[in-house]
């Protein structure tokens, strides 16, 4: 036991402030049962916090406004990681985020292909929906979040002149990843990104 408390200590003082992580990180330093008290020990004496049930962080402080909470995405993809799951930015906004709507979401909403979920981070809920894998296609990266805007906007919103402020915004190398993936869209989108291809040829 003082062996496994050690390297968990260890191991938690390489990562950085504000970083989430699950108690699965751990099992190869002992079992989950000793993996688990390692990890309450160290909440009741202040080195790391439960931000959510099952998800720790070393705290990062600020000078300005204390204790400064761990990104929802972050904590999003720390629960999706323990079952293997994708997560994707939630459409509306990654909408906002390309310039294509100026709606602030109220909430942290992420899509995932593991279970629909409601994780408690203090006083902020944050929301994974589950969703087909193909809506999460190029999670992760610019392109990614083009294809999660336009199935958010749908058929009758993504116009050719939507898909070039698309373009413009993540840049041409990321939008040919997008065009690449047209195998995984519905007709309607993979039309809108040919006939903005074709008005730019024309122009």
């Amino acid at each position: 036991m003082p062996k496994t408390a050690s390297q968990i200590r260890a191991r938690i003082q390489a990562m950085p402030l504000g970083e989430p992580f699950t108690p699965t990180a751990f099992l190869a330093c002992g079992t989950r049962a000793s993996v688990d008290q390692t990890l309450s020990r160290l909440v009741k004496t202040g080195v790391i916090e439960r931000v959510s049930r099952g998800v720790f962080v070393r705290p990062e402080r600020s000078r300005f406004v204390g204790k400064v909470m761990p990104e929802p995405l972050k904590v999003a993809e720390t629960v999706a990681k323990t079952s293997g799951a994708v997560v994707q930015i939630h459409g509306a906004e990654a909408a906002r985020r390309l310039g294509l709507t100026t709606q602030i979401p109220v909430q942290s909403v992420f899509v995932t292909s593991g279970p629909s979920k409601r994780i408690r981070v203090g006083k902020m809920e944050i929301r994974l929906q589950h969703v087909c894998a193909r809506k999460l296609a190029l999670a992760g990266r610019p392109a990614g979040l083009a294809l999660a805007a336009m199935w958010y906007l749908g058929k009758k919103e993504v116009t050719p002149a939507i898909v070039d402020k698309i373009q413009r915004a993540i840049g041409a190398s990321e939008f040919e990843v997008l065009k690449s993936a047209v195998s995984a869209m519905p007709a309607w989108m993979s039309d809108a990104i040919f006939r903005s291809g074709r008005i730019a040829a024309h122009a």
